[in-house]
């Protein structure tokens, strides 16, 4: 995909505006988001886009597009391109890295390069003096320039040939494999693997011993991928490295241990949560990729359409309530209660939230981590919580009668509650509360809507085509023949979605708002199916239809929404 040419350079500013207020003004962070991370910045002497970024108030993206506008340049996302090998050999890795750059296209005479900071005229010199061409600038973020410098100008022995050499020296006895783990080509090894995991958008890496080797898979889109099989001489190395990094003891090999990792991918802060497992052939290492970029996203990005859309706001904007998010697991739960606490986090509001675990720390708001073994459970620290005063709690998850009564009485003493259930669809969290011990009219009182939602995976951008679908599949869809007619997509498969045809994943959306026609319902015990037909008749879309909707809109395949609702 080419990036649209500057057909300027950056305009020069003669006195440029501060980054804050540009934001204001373009309507991106309010007076009192910037009140906030300037006083943030007097006390961390960071600069005020990081702040504003790590406060949830603003992504890396929306400020180098504000910043792109401003310069009259393009702002492209580098995910989206192919960068050419060619135009590679006309910047230097040390050059790309000193001013944050790299070239994405060649078209002699003129050499497009993306770059973090568009207002570097100085850099923009250099690049032209040393190549002789005429250089096009595009904006792109930071972090995405420097993911794709380590990606691009990766040079050195290959990861192939780091695993043949190391398992050559253990085999022929010239390094223990306590030496191995520390030494840098095991240490390179890991950090590749989880340099590859973020690449590819991993949720999950596994680390799976057999007889003969040491299997690497990682989760991608939902399903998981292969990744490359290591030699089983290095399984003890790979699996110290792992274990050091994370904090926990290596001599222990017995029982199940959970860790810890955070690193940086450029400025891009990532956290991995590591667990093992014992196994007949070694211990199973399964590591949890926790992405603050793709765990908390604006409420646009995450699926729903511009009428669940409204009402998702209304529900979270509300001043008392409870607000269940429901659907198995996997299905984005937390990163939409991530997003919705982003979205009304504030100075005036107190907010508290329990979770198992703490997924990612949130600027202001206070995070509790249960621990079980020690008797902090969700009801317990619920009713802890009650005393300090909070606005908005978060409960990680429902998950008895006790802590789904606190927080029912917590909603209706003033306070505006999130938390999840486990149920295929919006309209069955009804019953099941009810069936947890809770009067009817409590939960008719208390719920101010419920979300069902599932993730579909998307299209990829560089190789989906038009497709008729089966008319088994449009029959199952609920289409009708006329319907139908419509042009679907669906990816071929490509180097970019890694031969699959689906690159990211959207979410399928329900929407229950707890209406006087529901609340009459709850109050008879309806199951439900007659809370969904009555919801229906009330305007809602169940995710079925959410799902198809996208897949005629070219997002996702007709077979995805299907097989996922």
């Amino acid at each position: 995909m080419i990036p649209p040419k500057a057909d300027a350079p950056p305009r020069s500013a003669g006195k440029r505006k501060l980054l804050g207020e540009r934001l204001i003004e373009s309507g991106l962070i309010t007076p009192d988001q910037l009140d906030l991370a300037l006083r943030e910045q007097k006390r961390t002497r960071e600069r005020i886009g990081e702040i504003l970024i790590n406060l949830g108030f603003i992504t890396q993206e929306l400020i180098s597009s504000a910043l792109a506008s401003e310069a009259g340049v393009t702002f492209v996302q580098l995910e989206n391109y192919l960068i050419e090998p060619a135009a590679l050999k006309y910047v230097s890795e040390a050059t790309a890295r000193r001013h944050k750059i790299i070239p994405i296209l060649l078209e002699p005479p003129r050499l497009t390069i993306a770059m973090a900071n568009v207002f570097d005229v100085l850099a923009i010199d250099e690049v032209q003096r040393a190549t002789g061409l005429i250089v096009d600038v595009v904006s792109a973020t930071e972090s995405s320039v420097l993911q794709s410098i380590d990606r691009y100008y990766a040079g050195g022995i290959s990861l192939e040939e780091i695993i043949q050499k190391s398992a050559r020296q253990v085999e022929a006895g010239r390094v223990s494999e306590a030496d191995l783990a520390a030494g840098a080509p095991i240490v390179r090894l890991v950090d590749q693997l989880f340099l590859t995991a973020v690449q590819e958008g991993a949720t999950d890496i596994h680390l799976e011993p057999e007889e003969r080797i040491l299997r690497v898979r990682f989760r991608v889109d939902g399903k998981l991928r292969p990744g490359p099989s290591l030699p089983k001489a290095l399984q003890p190395a790979v699996t110290a490295r792992v274990k050091i990094i994370s904090g926990m003891n290596i001599a222990e090999t017995r029982l199940p241990q959970d860790g810890k990792i955070n690193f940086f991918v450029g400025k891009r802060k990532v956290d991995l949560r590591v667990s093992t497992l014992p196994t007949v052939f070694g211990e199973n290492l399964v590591l949890r990729v926790l992405d603050r970029a793709r765990l908390v996203v604006g409420l646009e990005s995450l699926g729903f359409d511009e009428r669940n859309l409204a009402r998702f706001r209304r529900s979270i904007e509300s001043r008392h309530g409870i607000l269940l998010v429901c659907g198995p697991t996997g299905a984005g739960k937390t990163t939409t209660l991530y997003s919705a606490l982003s979205y009304i986090n504030a100075l005036d509001r107190s907010i508290i939230t329990l979770e198992d675990p703490v997924e990612y720390e949130l600027p202001i708001i206070r995070q509790c981590q249960i621990n079980v073994k020690a008797g902090f459970t969700f009801a317990s620290g619920l009713r802890a919580i009650l005393r300090h005063d909070p606005d908005v709690i978060l409960v990680g998850e429902m998950r008895d009668g006790e802590t789904v009564e606190l927080a029912i009485r917590s909603a209706l003493t003033g306070h505006l509650v999130f938390s999840t259930l486990h149920t295929n669809d919006a309209a069955g969290a009804i019953p099941r509360l009810i069936n947890m011990g809770q009067e009817p009219f409590l939960v008719a009182s208390s719920i101010r809507a419920i979300v069902g939602q599932t993730l579909l995976r998307t299209n990829c951008a560089h190789c989906k085509v038009a497709y008729s679908p089966s008319s088994e599949t449009i029959d199952r869809a609920g289409l009708s023949p006329e319907l139908a007619n419509g042009t679907f997509f669906k990816g071929e498969g490509c180097e970019q979605c890694g031969g699959t045809g689906f690159r990211g994943r959207v979410g399928a959306f329900e929407i229950l708002e707890v209406t006087p026609t529901i609340t009459r319902l709850v109050m008879e015990r309806a199951n439900s199916q007659d809370l969904l037909a009555a919801a229906r008749g009330e305007g809602m879309t169940v995710m079925r239809e959410d799902a198809v909707a996208k897949a005629m809109r070219g997002l996702t395949t007709l077979e995805e929404a299907v097989r996922t609702t």
